[in-house]
């Protein structure tokens, strides 16, 4: 039946790592992720599960540590947000080129300088290129549910990766919201035991982790990273499958949004969806044909799928809450455009950074971007790709 309950979106993370009940948890506090760990420690302390929670001095430890649990043969989980992110830098790169499917829950803010603590996508956007799996979430439940599956995903013998499910920070991890929460038995049996093939603590095959890896090593070990990254999406959609057989909650790479007969669409990532959702309503109403396409699965990029679902549209907006810096859109526009250019989809696209920071990003900011796609269907011009909604100027 599941469990419905009111939570914030760090409560339904550190729920869902009790559930899970890892082997290790390190982590070091920063903002807004500190109530996962906090929350996940009273668990700890009151005996809910028999984790090993490692207090750690930095994120670059806290990582580190659960790299040491992973390759010792431990499911190992952890959380950050912005900067904490990237004090892990050297580590995250090492989680993956080791093959560890390390689970992190990644509260989405803004990284410094200048400091801010509240929310855009510049944290995820700097590691989208780690070998790390990605998943978005717009409410709490997908970020419970994310988390849910995660190990299964990242555990896969054929993926072998370490995932990350991000969130918006305060938009969605200190917002509270009904939740339908899976039985604690069920998850226990849906996420499975870790039992690795390969692992430190294994006295009947001594190996060695992490050695130096030359020119005669290093490509092949790439490569193999990226066949594993490929090999992901096929088990996210399996996993997603046996979700929904257990919840009725059905997940995919992307959800589409009255896409069926669209002509002019948005394509968005976590809590964003939920204002764009109402704006397209509101268009509808009006007798204009708006859709909206928000990204789940950002690594493995779903770029042959997407393509598929925006093809027929006639202009298409892509939304970051994070800016590339170099002159030519968003990171989530430039695998849009490149995936649909591959594909022989020549839909005119424009670029819109949005809400860094935390900048409130309303209805109206939203109306203004289909405001703008209609006019580019009306004209057939688009004098300025790279545009800016919401920012003063």
């Amino acid at each position: 039946m599941g469990i419905r309950e009111r939570l914030s979106g760090n409560e339904a993370a550190a729920i869902a790592m009790k559930q899970i009940n890892p082997d290790v948890v390190a982590a070091f506090p920063i903002t807004p992720s500190t109530e996962i760990p906090q929350y996940f420690s009273t668990f700890v302390s009151n005996g809910a599960v028999d984790t090993e929670f490692v207090a750690v001095e930095s994120e670059h430890s806290a990582m580190s540590a659960c790299v040491g649990a992973e390759a010792a043969g431990a499911r190992a989980m952890t959380a950050t947000s912005a900067n904490g992110l990237s004090f892990m830098w050297e580590v995250i790169y090492i989680a993956s080129s080791l093959r560890l499917p390390i689970v992190m829950s990644l509260v989405n803010r803004a990284v410094s300088g200048p400091l801010n603590i509240h929310n855009d996508h510049s944290d995820a956007m700097g590691a989208r290129d780690s070998g790390w799996i990605m998943l978005f979430s717009e409410t709490n439940q997908e970020a419970y549910d994310n988390l849910i599956m995660a190990h299964r995903i990242a555990e896969h013998k054929d993926v072998l990766l370490p995932l990350m499910v991000c969130q918006d920070g305060f938009i969605t991890s200190h917002s509270i919201e009904n939740i339908d929460l899976i039985e604690d038995e069920k998850v226990k049996e849906f996420v499975g035991t870790y039992k690795p093939e390969h692992y430190l603590l294994n006295d009947k095959e001594p190996i060695a982790i992490g050695p130096l890896d030359v020119q005669s090593y290093l490509f092949e070990h790439k490569y193999q990273q990226a066949e594993a990254m490929r090999n992901a999406k096929k088990v996210i959609l399996e996993v997603a499958k046996d979700f929904e057989k257990m919840t009725g909650r059905k997940y995919s790479f992307f959800e589409e949004y009255k896409m069926e007969d669209a002509e002019i669409a948005v394509v968005c990532m976590n809590s964003t969806a939920g204002t764009t959702k109402t704006v397209v309503d509101e268009l509808r109403e009006k007798g204009i044909k708006a859709g909206m396409v928000k990204v789940r699965v950002f690594r493995p990029f779903p770029a042959e799928e997407l393509s598929e679902a925006l093809g027929n549209l006639k202009a298409v907006a892509v939304m970051d809450k994070a800016d590339s810096l170099n002159g030519a859109g968003g990171a989530l526009f430039e695998d849009v455009v490149s995936g649909m250019y591959v594909a022989k989809k020549q839909v005119p696209a424009v670029s819109y950074v949005y809400g860094i920071g935390g900048r409130d990003t309303t209805a109206d900011d939203i109306h203004e971007v289909y405001d703008y796609l209609q006019e580019v269907v009306k004209t057939g011009n688009i004098d300025n790709p790279y545009r800016y909604v919401g920012v003063r100027k």
